[in-house]
């Protein structure tokens, strides 16, 4: 169910967006590949053109103060030099895609927008870094995906906006609560969840025998990996085996104390949990260029009319245009 957004004239916080763009350039390519839209030079743009829509949209609901976007560097990867088959099983991408997402920096810098494409890593990296940004600062921050990586940077003032195919308004807006009810996994829990769990789209395994269902219940019980592990390396795992056996007592569920404490025991099991955590985190130190006290500042909103006019209209949609200008420059349309 779509989560509601809350009146943002309400809040107390200022609230920083911060966008996926590669997340969204993927799911707007396979949606609306079938329109064929090209812009004034017969370049595809259904890609940027969805993509730009969804901003808005998103802008339009939830009112930020300023957005940032995240772009993988298309260059290089630190993950890959560290593990070669990263995202190995990944299907190569259509051209007319990579046209899109060659562009959509440009498009976005053009606007007045922040973006951020830190060298070597990617929008992963940005998404958690404006969580802690927007912390530090006595922001909110809300984040915009499809990657379930961002559900670690869920907190009492970060929510992430998972896309999915209901498009923005049709995604739910993920708080604790509802990760917890979704996963059973709390946030701080949810990067210790992934690495026991795996990750089949980025071609990273999880430790042997251990799925969702049993990693939820691994951290509910154990409340961190870091006193699960303890347990194993100091106690064999005893205290370990008999929460879990307590747990399976008073809920009626099955017993798995002895298999999980044994799996964790295997050969290579905290060698793969391990790897899995540093692949998987997000970089939370990037220098994300925002100036929030200087105004005018990219990032900041409203941006100004005649780039918003330009740039938009290059994208030769009168609807888009006229949505942009409202949105982003909070001028009517015939200003």
């Amino acid at each position: 169910m779509a989560a509601t957004h809350s009146n943002p004239d309400a809040r107390s916080r200022r609230l920083l967006l911060v966008v996926d763009a590669p997340s969204l350039l993927h799911r707007n390519h396979h949606a609306r590949a079938h329109t064929g839209l090209r812009d004034r030079q017969g370049r595809p743009i259904w890609a940027l053109q969805g993509m730009l829509r969804q901003i808005l949209e998103s802008i339009d609901t939830m009112a930020p103060d300023a957005v940032v976007f995240g772009l993988d560097d298309r260059t290089g990867s630190v993950r890959r030099d560290a593990y070669p088959d990263y995202k190995a099983g990944r299907a190569q991408k259509d051209p007319e895609l990579v046209d899109q997402l060659d562009r959509a920096g440009a498009l976005l810098d053009a606007l007045g927008l922040a973006t951020v494409t830190p060298a070597g890593l990617e929008a992963d990296d940005v998404n958690a870094s404006g969580a802690v940004w927007a912390e530090r600062n006595g922001w909110s921050c809300v984040i915009i995906t499809s990657d379930r990586d961002a559900f670690a940077h869920i907190s009492a003032h970060t929510q992430v906006l998972r896309l999915i195919d209901g498009g923005i308004h049709g995604s739910p807006m993920l708080n604790p609560a509802r990760l917890f009810n979704m996963y059973g996994v709390r946030p701080a829990n949810y990067l210790a969840f992934a690495a026991l769990r795996g990750d089949s789209s980025d071609n990273l395994p999880g430790v042997l025998g251990i799925g969702e269902k049993t990693a939820a219940i691994l951290l509910d019980v154990a409340g961190s990996m870091d006193a699960a592990w303890a347990d194993i390396d100091h106690n064999g795992g005893r205290a370990l085996l008999e929460a879990l056996d307590d747990w399976a007592a008073e809920t009626g569920g099955r017993r798995v104390g002895a298999t999980v404490v044994r799996r964790l025991q295997a050969e290579g099991a905290r060698e793969r949990y391990d790897f899995n955590v540093r692949m998987m985190s997000g970089r939370d130190d990037l220098d994300l260029g925002l100036t929030p006290d200087v105004p005018g500042s990219r990032g900041l909103l409203p941006l100004d009319l005649d780039r918003v006019t330009r740039v938009v209209g290059f994208l030769d949609n009168d609807f888009t245009t006229d949505f942009a200008v409202r949105v982003l420059t909070a001028r009517p349309a015939s200003a």
